[in-house]
């Protein structure tokens, strides 16, 4: 039986020995959960977690009656030989005692700023010190913690502290993230966590983190044995994990399984569910050029047919005296001939036909008719266009402006190469015609707003010296220049906030395009021409028409600014890059966000449709290039080559190669056609982690590729500014 003096909450179960153990139930401590500051404990006195069941007893009080009444028990269990539920109870009550003086430590240490540092160096030190085979997974939480770390010091006002655990532990974290340190480090008070987007962003979303399902163990057993409060505090509010069984991911695929989401999350995938017809314009003239060229070339095959027939009959009947071996030698040079054409005839047809099998869509557009003059050019240029592949590599034509003094901001190509346009600092537009190159001008013009009189004066003064058109309007500097599809006008966009329309024949400013409020980066022209999209720092993306001065469509969704756009080829949806690290496409029609692609770890730059209109080409500051499958959303492969921002993006005419532009002075030239093939297959077999195929390497002397452009005759063109500080 129960001594009789214990109190009622203590009774003696009536139960066999085994059960004994249940005595220790009622000592045993909650798990301990962090308070709220607005009910931190007082940290000049200890509390007793049991003080509340002893009614209005005093504290000292209390804590008596619960001294004694651990002696009767510890006696009882004296006198009845439970030796080792006396042991687990004198552990349970030093456990307690240890615990209220933990409280105590905790409530004084609750402000000091040394427990950011203190906490986060001791994850680092565990995270590197773990096993090979899981380390390159647990290092990946390291970011996270530094990132909220830094901000909850700066957030608490410790400004000075929040600075040296920031250039104390960024070296961990520069190779991946510069782009945002750079950001963060300019953070000084906080109210600019406030201001700023980025830690704005990075407060109110969550990082996702992949890990195996070891990894993640290790982790939950690091943190219930070190108790480390900050950083436990930091993963259950700003980390959530995505565990899967079985082995660790690849180190290669790290830039991929550490992902900031929020509501974009859910968002991304309810958008990417959207239909989209990817495929080529419906009776496009292309399309038609090419049924002509192929219909001609028929035609022209059963005429040599034809004409062989009767050549032969004649040769037969005129040349029955020849001897045997000038027959042979004949025939041989004959048949070698009919090979080699037969082979470039195959090698047509099994390149065209990647565009050809793409289905066709029709256009959302009105689109504008295109001149005869115009078809014919582009009939020629399809009958002499030269077939590309990893084996035969296009030629390269590179401009290099010299003498810019770092002034030149953008450049363009027109689609045959004859024109090349800079856009400047000192908000000049200045055009280039190849052919003239060389040759003294006769005649230079320009016009600005105030008429033709001044681009008079202008070119009379500077008659004979000038081998280039100025084009002068703008009011600030020149972003971004296009040119027509058919090269008779241009636009230029400028930090002015407008975008302005040239013709290339007349030499003057047509239109003046405002609705921007912002300077505008991009802009780019349809495939068709007649309509034309920007992209700006107001974060949105708008259509326009040559023929209408207020925007048709405004695209609003980006969280920063809009950096690059680019048309899909069959006009009804365009493709947005930003510096949210993001790349949309929009329908033209409706104005609606159908496809959110997420991958990128910096901003994107640069984008390029394949000619079947099935993948896209995204590049970022950071030198990746991602192919994305428009169809399903999914990034398909990462490009990894370029050290530096990749500026321009251009695929071959029928699709076979990828020709990527970069600050690291570099000309890249990948295969899509053979990578894609392997991909499918790939897709179809669970898939896997291939890498497009670097067929070369183009490096410059000393001039970063401002941009890229394939003629329709597969002639490659480049263009960038000599760089002595690139060397």
């Amino acid at each position: 039986p129960a001594p009789a003096n214990l109190p009622k909450a203590y009774e003696w179960p009536r139960t066999a020995h085994p059960k004994v153990q249940t005595v220790l139930s009622p000592l045993r401590a909650r798990p301990f959960s962090r308070l709220p500051p607005s009910r931190s404990p007082d940290p000049t006195r200890v509390v007793n977690p049991r003080a509340h069941r002893l009614g209005q007893l005093s504290a000292p009080a209390a804590a008596m009656e619960d001294e004694e009444m651990e002696k009767k028990v510890q006696q009882y269990l004296q006198r009845k030989g439970f030796r080792l539920t006396e042991l687990a109870l004198q552990e349970e009550r030093n456990r307690l005692s240890t615990s209220a003086v933990s409280d105590v430590a905790l409530a004084r240490s609750e402000n000091d700023p040394a427990r950011y540092c203190d906490g986060y160096g001791r994850l680092r030190t565990w995270a590197y010190s773990s096993l090979d085979q899981y380390k390159h997974e647990l290092l990946r939480i390291l970011y996270p913690v530094f990132i909220h770390c830094f901000m909850d010091l700066v957030a608490e006002g410790h400004m000075q502290e929040a600075r040296s655990f920031f250039h104390t532990f960024r070296e961990d974290h520069e190779v991946m993230h510069s782009r945002d340190l750079q950001k963060l480090e300019g953070v000084l008070s906080p109210s600019h966590l406030e201001e700023m987007e980025l830690a704005r962003s990075l407060r109110q979303n969550k990082f996702k983190i992949k890990l195996c399902e070891y990894s993640y163990e290790l982790l939950l057993q690091y943190l219930q044995k070190t108790q480390a409060l900050v950083v436990l505090g930091i993963i259950n509010e700003h980390i959530t994990f995505e565990v899967s069984p079985g082995q660790p991911s690849l180190i290669s695929d790290d830039a991929d399984v550490v992902a900031l989401i929020g509501t974009s999350k859910d968002l991304a995938k309810q958008i990417n569910q959207k239909e989209v017809h990817w495929g080529l314009l419906e009776d496009s003239v292309e399309e038609r050029m090419e049924k002509a060229l192929s219909e001609s070339d028929k035609i022209e095959a059963e005429n040599k047919e034809a004409d062989a027939e009767d050549n032969n009959k004649a040769s037969d009947s005129s040349f029955k005296r020849n001897s045997e071996g000038g027959k042979q030698g004949g025939s041989l040079k004959k048949t070698k001939k009919d090979k080699l054409v037969g082979a470039t005839g195959k090698n047509i047809k099994t390149e065209t036909s990647m565009v050809s099998v793409a289905p066709r869509v029709k256009s959302e557009l009105t689109l504008p008719v295109t001149p005869v003059e115009v078809e014919q050019s582009i009939l020629e240029d399809l009958r002499n266009r030269a077939q590309l592949n990893s084996l035969a590599l296009p030629s390269v034509s590179f401009y290099t402006f010299l003498n810019t003094h770092n002034g030149l901001n953008c450049s363009s190509i027109s689609h045959d190469g004859s024109l090349v346009v800079g856009g400047f600092s000192d908000s000049s537009v200045k055009v280039w015609d190849m052919s003239k190159i060389g040759q003294s001008t006769k005649t230079s013009s320009s016009q600005g707003e105030n008429g033709s009189s001044q681009s008079e004066r202008m070119a009379t003064l500077d008659e004979g010296k000038r081998p280039y058109t100025l084009f002068q309007g703008h009011s600030g500097p020149v972003y971004s220049a296009a040119f027509s599809p058919f090269g008779d006008f241009l636009l230029s966009s400028s930090s002015d906030s407008t975008i302005r329309l040239w013709s290339t024949k007349l030499n003057a400013n047509l239109v003046c395009y405002k609705g921007h409020n912002y300077p505008v980066w991009d802009v780019q022209f349809s495939p068709v021409g007649h309509y034309f999209a920007s992209a700006s720092h107001d974060r949105t993306a708008r259509i326009w028409s040559m023929d209408k001065i207020q925007p048709l469509r405004i695209m609003a969704g980006h969280l920063s600014d809009v950096d690059c756009v680019q048309w899909h080829v069959n006009c009804n949806y365009i493709a947005t890059g930003s510096s949210d690290k993001t790349v949309r496409l929009w329908d033209v029609q409706t104005g609606e966000c159908i496809r959110m692609f997420i991958g990128h770890r910096s901003m994107v730059l640069s984008l390029a449709m394949s000619p079947d209109g099935r993948y896209m080409a995204s590049g970022d500051e950071d030198g990746t290039i991602m192919i994305w499958d428009l169809s399903t959303g999914r990034c398909v492969s990462p490009l990894l080559g370029h050290s530096s921002c990749v500026w321009t993006l251009a695929f071959s005419c029928e699709g076979a190669l990828l020709a990527s532009g970069s600050a690291d002075c570099t000309v890249k030239l990948w295969d899509v056609a053979s990578s894609t093939k392997l991909l499918k297959a790939e897709d179809t077999k669970g898939g896997s982690t291939n890498r497009l195929r670097l067929l070369k390497a183009l490096p410059t002397k000393s001039t970063p590729v401002y941009s890229l452009r394939f003629s329709r005759r597969n002639l490659l063109f480049a263009a960038g500014a000599l760089s002595l500080n690139s060397s």
